[in-house]
């Protein structure tokens, strides 16, 4: 269950912050989720100590935490340091997403639109490179850019044509980045409201919150011989592992319906009994317990130990069957 409340999340950062001195080789994933925790507990120069603590040593992503940093700052008073950090990132131009989005919807949430309509078409005309596929990181990107470009009342260029024809959602982004739709919230029309609730609905979903940024929902995969093993010693967790092939299509099917609801930044974690069994004596609790698996699984993505979902078409499946994913668990996606 995820945390609700402030105390909560202070909790789990707490509880972050002890698993990254149990696996010191995971301290970068899991300080930086720590931090996300500590903001939306309202601990925000805590969180912006964890970020300080990160980049003095050397980190694996630095444009990424800075960007973060920024997005931290800036919503407790620091604005001109925010905006010193947010020109850095932008004039180092990151190969990945995230430092992009972050530093361009932080630019966003306090109407500077401009600003963010620019960093978010800088982005794009570096990490769009034609004929390549694009990942969903740059497909929530293009989403983005295209909201804040409705907003400035822009006309659509190929970018937000692309953007569209990415969108898989049931509101197209045209509808769903409307800025008129603000006036449907003081309808008094009973169909009004219920199409906005709608449209609303399916926005949340696609929008990222500080806990899924970096960090994906993860589902766990066991591979045969571990599942097995796992089964042998917790015959308990037969119903929620009947066949291992029954766990392959849970696993396939439980992302695609995540992925059509909005949920971003998806993942598959291997898991593995000795470090299930490790993570259940840390939580004081028995591997028998199934409540456990959902938390394992989001501690190992915490750790950095995700990998993407879907797998693009050419690539090899996530099921390790050796076949690309478009011949195998990916056969019938369009």
């Amino acid at each position: 269950m995820r945390p609700d409340t402030p105390a909560d999340h202070t909790t789990e950062a707490e509880r972050l912050l002890r698993t990254a001195g149990q696996y010191p080789e995971d301290r970068e994933p899991l300080l930086l989720r720590a931090a996300a925790h500590l903001e939306l507990a309202g601990e925000r120069e805590q969180a912006t100590s964890l970020y300080d603590s990160l980049l003095d040593s050397s980190p694996a992503r630095p444009l990424l935490i800075r960007a973060l940093k920024a997005a931290n700052l800036w919503e407790y008073g620091h604005e001109a340091e925010a905006r010193a950090i947010i020109d850095g990132v932008r004039r180092a131009r990151p190969s990945e997403p995230a430092p992009w989005e972050i530093v361009a919807e932080t630019l966003e949430s306090h109407d500077e639109l401009e600003a963010s309509e620019a960093t978010f078409s800088e982005a794009a005309a570096l990490l769009v490179v034609p004929g390549e596929e694009i990942s969903f990181a740059v497909q929530s990107l293009l989403a983005a850019r295209h909201r804040v470009r409705r907003l400035l009342a822009l006309e659509h260029d190929d970018h937000d044509v692309l953007a569209d024809r990415l969108h898989t959602g049931d509101v197209p982004l045209d509808e769903l980045h409307d800025p008129k739709r603000l006036w449907a919230l003081g309808s008094s029309d009973p169909a009004e409201l219920q199409a906005e609730i709608t449209r609303l609905r399916s926005e949340l979903g696609s929008y990222r919150t500080a806990l899924s940024r970096p960090f994906p929902v993860a589902v766990l995969h066991w591979p045969e011989p571990e599942l097995d093993e796992l089964l042998a010693a917790y015959p308990e967790l037969e119903a929620e592992y009947p066949t291992y092939r029954a766990h392959l299509t849970d696993i396939e099917a439980s992302l695609r319906e995540l992925a059509q609801s909005g949920t971003p930044n998806l993942g598959i974690v291997p898991a593995t009994v000795p470090s299930y069994e490790a993570f259940a004596a840390s939580e004081s609790s028995t591997p028998a317990n199934a409540d456990l698996l959902p938390q394992y699984a989001t501690t190992l993505a915490a750790r950095g130990r995700a990998t993407p979902w879907p797998p693009a078409r050419g690539a090899a499946c996530w099921c390790g069957s050796g076949r690309t994913y478009g011949e195998c668990h990916g056969a019938d996606v369009g």
